[in-house]
């Protein structure tokens, strides 16, 4: 599976909203924290200490409910042939779609080809 970013405002058959404000399964499993997006907004958090955070968000959210967890990547890698997940973070800064993306293809589940052109 080739895995693609992009900003909230693409609309292709395989996007993900993995923001805060998503509730949609199965992108909610990789979406931040409002503290880490209000964290980085505020620059109380930077770049090093939000990936941290955001690794161990997701660590924990796989030991919570491990069946939940993956359920839902199993959701992600089967649903469609390509997936882009999106936020509303500008192309070419720091974001967690990034990180998932990446995330994602460390596990296995595709291959991170980089951002969509919108």
């Amino acid at each position: 599976m080739n895995i693609y970013t992009a900003q909230y405002r693409y609309n292709g058959p395989d996007r993900l909203d993995i923001t805060v404000k998503g509730n949609q399964y199965p992108g909610k499993i990789l979406a931040p924290t409002w503290e880490m997006v209000q964290g980085y907004k505020k620059q109380t958090l930077n770049q090093w200490d939000y990936t941290i955070k955001y690794f161990s968000l997701i660590t924990a959210r796989a030991w919570e409910t491990p069946a939940v967890f993956r359920s839902s990547l199993r959701d992600i890698a089967t649903q469609r042939p390509e997936i882009t997940l999106v936020c509303f973070c500008p192309a070419g800064e720091f974001c967690h779609r990034i990180l998932a993306a990446r995330m994602l293809e460390e596990m296995g589940f595709g291959r991170y080809v980089g951002e969509r052109q919108i």
